[in-house]
């Protein structure tokens, strides 16, 4: 099976990269293979613009049986426990609009610049055909700026109604669908949107989660 692993920063999926480093032969610089699987990892930068140029590039040169996003995220739901890995099954560019004179959002789709059902969005949203099913199913919301403001936070959920924010994975999805590229998009909740607080932020922990699923998957497939 031929996976692309696709991560915003490296320190995200450090254990992964160690153990394909030690286990699996690197024949070129973030290319691995160990029998009949084979992994490229792609570390796209932070952000939707990054993402976007990163994933355009790969997807443009080569096909792959399974394309994952892994990372860190928010959630807006105060039942996901810090550290919780999940899927995303669906996502949105929340910040892609213009802001009215009276503070409030409008969105590119209410604009009338890109059509709601132009594909590959579906009524505004970017939707994976085929999720994989064993991670708990979250609507995402990727954003260029993070919420850190509690009358955005109560905007943004009241406007999608958001589960989880990530500042790529939109981007993502929107360059799998277009290339009709199979994929999946993991996050471990490393904090809460809330009024900014990065004492309540666990990362390591997040981290820590969101490759020993990493792990099981690479085991799996």
């Amino acid at each position: 099976m031929n996976i692309l692993l696709v991560a915003a920063t490296p320190f995200e999926i450090e254990p992964v990269l160690a153990h394909l480093r030690s286990d699996y032969i690197e024949y070129e610089p973030f290319h691995f293979q160990r029998g009949e699987q084979q992994v490229a990892v792609l570390i796209t930068g932070v952000g939707l613009p990054l993402t976007a140029y990163s994933m355009g590039r790969v997807l443009a040169l080569q096909a792959y049986d399974l394309a994952i996003n892994a990372g860190i995220a928010g959630a807006f739901r105060r039942d996901l426990p810090i550290g919780a890995v999940v899927e995303l099954v669906s996502d949105i560019f929340g910040d892609l609009g213009v802001e009215e004179a009276d503070g409030t959002f409008t969105d590119i789709h209410t604009l009338g610049l890109i059509d709601p059902n132009q594909a590959p969005f579906q009524e505004g949203v970017l939707c994976n055909p085929a999720p994989g099913g064993f991670l708990p199913a979250m609507k995402g919301l990727s954003i260029n700026k993070v919420h850190g403001f509690a009358p955005s936070i109560e905007a943004i959920q009241n406007r999608f109604a958001p589960e989880v924010e990530t500042m790529e994975s939109a981007a993502f999805f929107y360059a799998c669908l277009m290339q009709e590229q199979p994929f999946l998009a993991i996050r471990a909740i490393s904090n809460y949107v809330e009024p900014r607080n990065r004492d309540n932020w666990n990362i390591p922990l997040a981290i820590e989660q969101l490759n020993a699923a990493l792990f099981q998957m690479l085991a799996a497939f």
